[in-house]
């Protein structure tokens, strides 16, 4: 079993008309044994900037620790907050610079950037980035992500309809992995507020 898949994970970030969502399982586990089922997988940033971090657990809260301290540096330096274009290329840095041990994590990074445009960005555990327009996954059920995304996603969907697109997305295809599920965890971002829900799912 690969270091990446010892806990388990599934995350999707999509893409709707000025808005975007970012969901993930809740399912924290050491292999086939559930530990926890409320476990975080998806961090704010700010307002309109989330990180989801698929992987080994410890590794995931760790990184997340050191991009709040970069960005918080940020902030004071340049006293706004950091664009979702900008803060891909930070994540891709701070991956990078410890290639020979990397962090064992693949990020998905969602964001609204100017004029309120969506941005949406996966990249492997050394800082390869991967930009989509429709939507991104990662984890462990990332192959039944693919598929459900793939068959449910249209273009420019309005807010509510992207919520409900993304939930079954999630739902259906952890069914499909043993490793992630347990329920899952949606923030839907829109230019004027974050709505954030849980999904109840099969708790096998």
């Amino acid at each position: 079993m690969s270091i990446f898949e010892y806990n388990g994970s599934a995350l999707v970030a999509m893409v709707g008309k000025n808005c975007f969502a970012i969901a993930s399982d809740r399912r924290l586990g050491v292999q086939l044994q559930t530990v926890a089922t409320d476990f975080q997988r998806i961090y704010k940033i700010h307002d309109k900037l989330f990180i989801g971090l698929a992987g080994l657990g410890t590794d995931a809260q760790t990184l997340y620790q050191r991009l709040v301290f970069r960005h918080k540096l940020y902030q004071l330096r340049e006293e706004r907050d950091m664009k979702p274009e900008t803060f891909a290329s930070l994540v891709s840095a701070v991956l990078y610079e410890k290639r020979f041990g990397p962090y064992f994590c693949q990020p998905v990074i969602a964001g609204l950037g100017d004029e309120d445009k969506p941005f949406i960005c996966t990249m492997d555990s050394i800082g390869a980035k991967e930009l989509a327009k429709d939507f991104v996954v990662a984890g462990t059920a990332s192959e039944s992500l693919y598929g459900a995304c793939e068959s449910m996603f249209k273009p420019d969907l309005e807010p509510e309809e992207l919520f409900e697109t993304v939930s079954q997305a999630l739902l259906s295809s952890v069914d499909r992995d043993c490793l992630s599920g347990w329920g899952g965890h949606v923030y839907l971002v829109t230019p004027n507020e974050v709505k954030e829900r849980i999904l109840k799912g099969r708790m096998d």
